[in-house]
């Protein structure tokens, strides 16, 4: 069984970095990373235009990666994101949750205004 796992520890922002990542969300997309077996694909985490409250996240592994992308490393989990993505996600902090309400990765974002009830969208 699972237990509900919260970290204090975030490995913050720094001036060329975007996005902190928690702990538990670095060890995470670690584990998500090390079962794709390929060591090239970084975690892409986007902003695009829709969902309830007007723009919505997005995350996926990807390998390709343009020559603008904003890239950072937390030990071995290399994050990409996109210069226009990376104005409206500066100083934001991924985390991960595991417990019995379900688990699943959040954005905790300084720059969202509002944001939906499903989480996954802000304005």
């Amino acid at each position: 069984m699972s237990t509900t796992e919260t970290s204090t520890e975030t490995n913050t922002a720094t001036d060329g970095q975007v996005i902190g990542l928690t702990d538990t969300a670095n060890k995470k997309v670690a584990e998500l990373l090390t079962m794709e077996g390929n060591p090239e694909l970084a975690l892409r985490i986007a902003v695009r235009p829709g969902g309830c409250s007007g723009y919505s996240y997005e995350m996926f592994f990807d390998s390709e990666f343009a020559p603008d992308d904003i890239r950072s490393t937390y030990g071995q989990v290399k994050v990409v994101v996109d210069p226009a993505s990376a104005q409206l996600l500066r100083g934001a902090t991924l985390e991960y949750k595991d417990g019995l309400q379900g688990a699943g990765f959040s954005i905790d974002n300084p720059n969202a205004q509002r944001s939906c009830g499903c989480g996954q969208s802000f304005s």
